[in-house]
């Protein structure tokens, strides 16, 4: 029983840490096309927090399906799969020379993943 409660709270934790990473992203691409920061800024502060999300999201799904929570797992598996496909092919970094040209995809992206883990923490706070 102390496991579970363990695994909760390291649930909320992460969650709420990959919340805040998207947040700091939408915030970055927000930022830049409003022009309020360069390409290269934009786009190194947002590099800078795609493999800690990858690995959250990573840990996160790993731990679910070790401790048999198969709903959770089964939940998280289309944005692990995501994020492992996006990696794979090496286009998990944003590119400075194409960020303008990505903008929107990229925030439609952030979007979702924001409505994504909103979503896992009402789940998590609720269990």
């Amino acid at each position: 029983m102390a496991w579970d409660l363990a695994l909760w709270i390291l649930s909320f934790l992460a969650v709420a840490a990959a919340l805040g990473i998207i947040v700091y992203q939408l915030l970055c691409l927000s930022d830049l096309e409003f022009d309020f920061i360069n390409p290269f800024d934009s786009s190194s502060r947002i590099n800078r927090f795609v493999l800690p999300e990858f690995a959250i999201q990573g840990v996160l799904s790993a731990i679910y399906l070790i401790f048999g929570y198969w709903l959770m797992f089964l939940l998280n598996a289309p944005l692990l799969y995501y994020n492992i496909r996006l990696y794979m092919s090496k286009r998990h970094l944003v590119d400075v020379t194409e960020i303008f040209n990505q903008l929107e995809p990229e925030k439609k992206i952030r979007f979702y993943k924001l409505g994504f883990y909103l979503s896992l923490l009402c789940i998590v706070i609720y269990r």
